[in-house]
């Protein structure tokens, strides 16, 4: 009910009481009517009177100011019977029900009932043609079913983009920087042909950073205009812009308070006298200067551009104001949006303690230390004034949670083997406290696994992560008559993990494992040799030892950074001998305009120990996915020389792929999707035998690679480049889950 109307009702029903006083009484009794929904405690409970209290034409007033206050009345009456109170109401009409027709766009529970709202969330996703009509049914008990007819119509595309103005660059050079875009073979994909307002000015934020990286200080937009067809189907959008002029930098000069370390400030100043302004280097000189700011305690600082140019010499001479404010402590850490994840959990990610000195690089450590956990699709951590108290702050850590569930599968397809598949499901973060259980299953003909893992990442409070394994492993190495034998290998083992800087971790371990050679029948000459010597089972306690340092800036989808590790494995009782050594290093690099390169190498090298035979079923193998691809799995190496002629795997092992990501046409902008082009390149060796790099197999192709739902998959067809006539050939692969 509108305020005005609802003055009225009150002073009408309070006209009685002015032109006829009440003698004061005692109430015997209250009486409500008219109720059909509310409950009558409702209306008692704001009552200004009780049984047994005096009543007055001020407390009659005063509960009927009350009872329109609450909003549930469209009229409301007090009449006397003698020493009873009788209140009468007449309650709004409530909604019974919310119904859409036609809705396909958009799920109930995100849009609003208000009408208006409905067309603007349509409007949002480019509908610009979607009608929506409003019927109101009355139902029994003075209630009423609203109903929302939807007609969404087609979505509204781009016809065109122009941008006018522009005289050092091409029209096409300046679309180029935006998001939005005309329709293309992949914006049924991307949608980057779908207007919004949103996306436009963001759009125009871009070609402003593009312009000032070119060294244009005055560029400026003078209009935008958007204009639609009478159908509602096709937008057009006109930009106007003035360029101005280009500018070369002279100087740079601090200006302001840098707290006696001038020397430090200046050495992280990008911009170069003499080269072009760049407003990229302008912004990272801002955001280093801050951050060194931040790691003297100053969560405040402020540092300001003043470009001081000149127009006749297209010069300009940059003067960056700092001012640090005030010097803080972290009050405390706040947490935001881990309703799933226990607060430990992320807590003990921290390195910014509370009642400690602000630092802004412990607290860039502790912002990616969070991230790098893979539990958030976000993290933020948001600075804020403690009131009363100017030399404190309070830090939020705001995370929105995503599903920590995976599934990775692969699979290759050969005239031989037909389709070989593996998998494993995964998830994380179990009942959110950052521990990880694992279930890996393969089924490819060389290699069957079955295995369970739980991960416990902070198994002592300083950070010591424990990891339990059980396996069962059933290997038929690849024979050339089609023959197969099993080797199966049951066995657990009990890792600990030990962090001794924020990217480095060493790894120590035990295990017990029985490795069994079922059937001799066709069986190699090693494998027989094997079996004579220590008999069909054989007894092993390997112990593990190995490092980890993980720099790059995704576990995901990396563009930059290294990861390298090394593992080792031997064992000195049991009825086999031996040491087993496997390391590797990933480097990616960002090449820039999208593109990035991903390089990975691989070693590997096996020994008998004292006096004994190294365990042929502990061979590396090469060949096919995480190894070089396009070769069968598992096939590289040397042939048994007896007539088995089975592929057995060797004690050395080298890998090296290459990984070229090219952005795709018409969705370049679009990082989860994107073509690659691979290299790869490796083989096996047996104990005997040395690195003998003349014979590695190598192979290329092409590939698209999606960041999807459930993890990074790959789609890869390749040629041999470097192959032999018995090498087995597995041209079609994909992958879903790793990224080599």
């Amino acid at each position: 009910m509108r305020p005005v109307a609802a003055c009225v009702i009150f002073a009408a029903a309070a006209l009685p009481f002015a032109a006829q006083a009440i003698e004061p009484f005692q109430i015997r009794d209250i009486r409500v009517e008219g109720l059909q929904r509310t409950d009558p405690g409702s209306v008692f409970s704001v009552l200004p009177f009780r049984v047994g209290d005096g009543y007055s034409d001020e407390k009659a007033a005063a509960a009927l100011r009350a009872l329109f206050a609450t909003g549930l009345f469209k009229d409301v009456r007090i009449d006397v019977e003698g020493d009873v109170v009788v209140v009468i109401v007449d309650e709004r009409a409530t909604i019974a029900s919310v119904n859409f027709l036609g809705t396909k766009e958009f799920d109930k529970a995100i849009v609003d009932r208000a009408e208006q709202e409905i067309k603007r969330q349509y409007l949002g996703h480019s509908l610009y043609a979607a009608e929506v009509v409003t019927t109101v049914t009355p139902q029994e008990r003075n209630r009423v079913n609203v109903t929302f007819k939807v007609s969404e119509g087609d979505v509204a595309h781009i016809r065109d983009i122009h941008i006018i103005g522009s005289k050092a660059f091409s029209e096409g050079k300046l679309i180029d920087q935006m998001d939005l875009t005309t329709g293309g073979w992949l914006t049924w994909y991307t949608k980057s042909d779908r207007y919004s307002r949103t996306k436009l000015n963001a759009d125009l934020e871009k070609l402003r950073a593009f312009y000032l990286n070119k060294g244009y200080l005055e560029f400026d937009i003078t209009s935008t205009q958007v204009t639609i067809s009478p159908d509602k189907q096709t937008i057009s959008v006109t930009i106007t812009v003035t360029e101005g002029q280009p500018y070369v930098v002279t100087a740079v000069r601090l200006d302001g308070n840098y707290l006696g370390r001038e020397a430090a400030f200046k050495n992280l100043v990008l911009l170069k006298p003499g080269a072009e302004y760049h407003g990229d280097d302008v912004t990272a000189t801002i955001r280093s200067f801050t951050d060194l700011f931040g790691t003297y305690g100053y969560a405040f600082a402020h540092v300001e551009p003043h470009p001081e140019i000149d127009r006749k010499t297209g010069q300009v001479v940059v003067v960056l104001s700092a001012d640090p404010g005030r010097r803080a402590y972290v009050r405390r850490v706040n947490l935001s949006g881990n309703t799933i994840t226990r607060d430990e959990v992320i807590r003990r990610e921290f390195r910014q303690f509370e009642s400690a000195w602000y630092d802004g690089g412990k607290i860039k450590l502790s912002r990616d230390r969070v991230d790098r956990l893979g539990f958030f699709s976000s993290v933020d951590v948001d600075t804020n004034d403690v009131a009363g108290a100017p030399d404190q702050v309070d830090l939020t850590v705001n995370v929105v949670e995503k599903p920590t569930g995976n599934l990775t599968l692969a699979a290759g397809y050969s005239q031989t083997d037909k389709i070989s598949l593996t998998g494993s499901i995964k998830k994380e973060n179990v009942f959110g406290s950052g521990n990880y259980i694992s279930l890996d299953v393969s089924t490819a003909h060389t290699n069957k696994n079955l295995s369970v893992s739980e991960t416990n990442p902070y198994f002592t409070d300083d950070g010591i992560s424990r990891t339990f394994d059980i396996y069962y492993r059933t290997s038929r190495p690849l024979n050339s008559s089609g023959d197969a034998y099993a080797v199966s290998t049951p066995g657990a083992d009990i890792r600990f993990g030990l962090p001794y800087s924020e990217f480095d971790t060493v790894f120590v371990g035990i295990g017990a494992e029985q490795t069994h050679i079922g059937s001799l029948q066709g069986v190699p000459n090693s494998y027989y040799d094997f079996v004579g010597q220590y008999g069909a089972y054989a007894n092993s306690f390997p112990i593990t030892a190995g490092w980890a340092r993980d720099e790059r800036d995704s576990g995901v989808s990396p563009t930059s950074g290294r990861y390298a590790r090394i593992n080792t494995d031997f064992s000195l009782l049991g009825d086999v001998q031996y040491a087993r050594l496997n390391g590797q290093v990933t480097q990616y690099f960002d090449l820039g305009g999208h593109f990035s390169l991903g390089m990975n190498a691989e070693i590997g090298y096996g020994t008998g120990l004292n006096g004994k035979t190294y365990p042929v079923f502990k061979n590396f193998y090469g060949g096919g996915l995480g190894s070089v691809r396009v070769f069968e799995q598992g096939s590289l190496g040397k042939e048994s020389v007896d007539v088995t002629g089975a592929f057995i795997g060797g004690a050395k092992k080298f890998n090296f792929n290459n990984e070229l990501y090219i952005p795709v046409p018409g969705a370049d902008k679009d990082k989860s999707l994107r073509l690659f082009a691979f290299f790869d390149a490796g083989n096996v060796w047996s104990e005997r035998e040395h690195f003998d790099f003349g014979s590695l197999r190598a192979s290329a192709g092409l590939g698209l690679s999606w960041t999807s739902p459930v993890g990074p998959f790959k789609l890869s067809y390749g040629l041999p480049v470097r192959a032999q006539a018995n090498d087995r050939i597995q041209r079609f692969q994909f992958q879903v889950g790793t990224a080599f």
